[in-house]
């Protein structure tokens, strides 16, 4: 709701104002106040405000920002919060591809199969929790194979990583196919547990087990032994060429102590279960597939200068800069009481891709990405990120940082399949990205 303006400041009252100061030969700050219509204010920065300080102090929301974004190149996908399958298109960002390489580990050690000849196995499920998802629920079809080469849980692992496997998909034929539903329900057995992706895998991996660990070796005496006999699984989706708009990424909690895979199996008539865990103590990495060719996103990636009108930030591809040139000209002993950046972006509500709920805040000195201690967060409303930018510009401006440039990231960078596309300055669209900054001299 609009509110009338009620108040008036003659000269006298003007006069009695501080003069503050200059901010370039590009641009000048002239104080004056005027108490207007009210607008909606984020809070954000408020509680350093004192508002006997405001009498000497000026804002400023005309920096000239530039915008673009690049590409990192080794992506480190190990131990990751979420392990990521599936696939989509999207129009705006082209192909993403998710699989994961995870070990598995014993539940006990030794197990005791008795009589192979009196047991019979009834199925192999690999069950995963899901934690999320990004896209929609079209049909994906899932192939597990048995990895031949060991990973390390001390290992370094880039979403670029691959490593070799058995030729044998381990998906049983006919149920390789899915439509994911992460906000279903699981039953397993009389239990309803979280919702879990459950991929029924051949008896014959379940026959291989049992009769290696009943042949009186070692491989099942210890973890180490089995890792050395089976060095875990790689999972991954083969869904061909999809439509533009179609498919997803899905995420799965594989440290939870429902994914894993369960034998199950009858003996003498008696059902029983044994299972491989997958857990912290698993080495597991996220691989992923990001082909941007042809698309609005690779100009921008190739050419800053396309970053003006709208630029891009992706989880396992891009990150997003916002460069803020005029904050070096403002003098050493300026005091920052409040910054606030506004990074508008482009989202139609309801639509399949959203922007990430969060940004993670990082500047880069010296080659090394470091967070500044903030986050981005979406407003769903204004559809865009308000960041609090206050204590990083009062070290820029004090030369305790030397970058005038931030990089924006979706907050799961290496655990999401997250992307934001961000309003530039010259957008055609009428938010554009805005740095309010409050502040004095002395």
């Amino acid at each position: 709701m609009k509110h009338q303006c009620s108040y008036k400041i003659d000269s006298t009252h003007l006069n009695a104002w501080r003069k503050v100061f200059r901010l370039s030969a590009t641009f000048f700050l002239v104080v004056s106040l005027l108490i207007s219509c009210k607008k909606r204010e984020s809070n954000i920065g408020k509680d350093v405000l004192d508002p006997n300080e405001l009498l000497g102090s000026a804002q400023v929301d005309t920096f000239q920002l530039t915008t673009f974004a690049y590409a990192e190149d080794s992506v480190i996908s190990d131990n990751p919060a979420f392990a990521l399958l599936g696939s989509y298109n999207d129009p705006k960002f082209g192909t993403v591809n998710a699989n994961f390489y995870t070990q598995l580990r014993l539940s006990g050690l030794n197990p005791n199969f008795g009589d192979l000849a009196t047991l019979a196995i009834d199925s192999v499920m690999l069950g995963l929790e899901y934690a999320g998802y990004y896209g929609e629920f079209s049909p994906q079809t899932v192939e597990v194979y048995e990895m031949t080469e060991s990973i390390d849980i001390d290992s370094t692992y880039y979403s670029f990583t691959t490593k070799n496997t058995s030729s044998t998909d381990l998906v049983e034929p006919g149920y390789g196919t899915f439509t994911p539903n992460p906000e279903g329900i699981t039953v397993i057995g009389t239990d309803t547990v979280d919702t879990q992706l459950r991929i029924k895998l051949k008896n014959s991996l379940g026959t291989q087990m049992i009769t290696e660990a009943s042949s009186g070796g070692t491989n099942f005496s210890s973890n180490e032994n089995f890792l050395s006999y089976f060095k875990g699984l790689h999972v991954r989706v083969n869904n061909g060429s999809q439509l533009s708009g179609k498919g997803g990424v899905f995420y799965f909690n594989i440290n939870d102590p429902l994914s894993k895979l369960t034998i199950y199996y009858s003996q003498d008539g008696e059902q029983k279960t044994f299972d491989l865990l997958i857990n912290s103590e698993c080495a597991d990495f996220n691989h992923v597939d990001i082909n941007n060719a042809g698309k609005p996103v690779e100009n921008v990636l190739n050419d800053t200068i396309s970053g003006q009108t709208e630029y891009y930030a992706q989880a396992f591809k891009s990150r997003a800069v916002v460069k803020i040139p005029g904050m070096k000209k403002l003098p050493k002993n300026a005091i920052i009481h409040k910054a606030q950046l506004v990074l508008p972006v482009q989202y139609q509500t309801g639509a399949k891709y959203l922007p990430s709920d969060e940004l993670s805040v990082a500047i880069q000195e010296d080659g090394k990405l470091s967070g500044i201690g903030v986050f981005g967060i979406f407003d769903y409303a204004l559809k865009q990120y308000t960041v609090d930018v206050r204590t990083y510009l009062q070290a820029l401006v004090s030369g305790q940082v030397s970058t005038d440039e931030l990089i924006f990231s979706p907050r799961l960078f290496i655990t999401s399949s997250d992307r934001v596309i961000f309003n530039g300055p010259n957008t055609i669209n009428k938010k554009k990205p805005k740095l309010i900054v409050t502040y004095t001299t002395f």
